[in-house]
Order: structure tokens, then sequence, then C-alpha cells
């Protein structure tokens, strides 16, 4: 939850290089990562206008047992439009109904905008 918590606040702080610091800082101990961490992490990176950086925490994610759900895939979408990689965007969008996570107005909408 610490870890949850400081890396919010770097992303609302725009401190996207202290948020992944503190993700591979998590990621290199014994704890778990989980995926309002991954989330956080993710929003840092984009909001902080490292949208390749916050699909690359995304992929990585993906490829781990940590389970996305709708936050983590809408904060990707999110990186997409601020990327301008709207085939990347409709692909979230198609892999979010395969896993069944709830996708709504928020994500159509930003892949939309891609």
């Amino acid at each position: 939850i610490a870890y949850s918590a400081a890396i919010s606040a770097c992303e609302k702080g725009l401190e996207w290089e202290k948020a992944l610091h503190l993700y591979s800082s998590m990621a290199q101990s014994s704890l778990e990562c989980s995926c309002f961490l991954c989330s956080a992490a993710v929003s840092a990176c984009d909001k902080g206008g490292q949208w390749e950086k916050a699909l690359q925490l995304f992929s990585v994610m993906d490829a781990t047992s940590v389970e996305c759900n709708t936050i983590t895939c809408c904060a990707a979408i999110s990186a997409c439009v601020t990327g301008r990689r709207w085939l990347t965007a409709l692909e979230l969008v198609v892999a979010m109904t395969q896993r069944k996570v709830e996708s709504g107005t928020i994500s159509f909408n930003a892949a939309i905008s891609a």
C-alpha cells in the first residue's frame, strides 16, 4: 500500500522518474506487484509525457501474472492518446473484451481520441 501511495503521489506531482524508481525498487524486492501499483506507475509515466515507458510497463505487467483491470487498461489507452498510437489503443480495447475486463465509455472515448 505504501508503494502505491508513493507512486500515486509521484503521478500527481508529475514525477514519473521517481515513480519508475519506486516501481523498480518494489519489483526487485520480495514484495508482490499489484494491479493498483502498476496502474499508478503507468499513469505517472503517461502524465509525465512518457507514453512509451507507460506502454512498456503495461506490457511487462501483461507478461507477468498481474491481472489488469479497467483502470490499468484506461491508463494504457491514455498513453496511446498521448503518443497518438490509435491502433494500439484499439488493440487494447479488443484485449479488454477478450479478457473480460469491463470496458466502458471512458475506455472507448479514450481509444477514439487516439
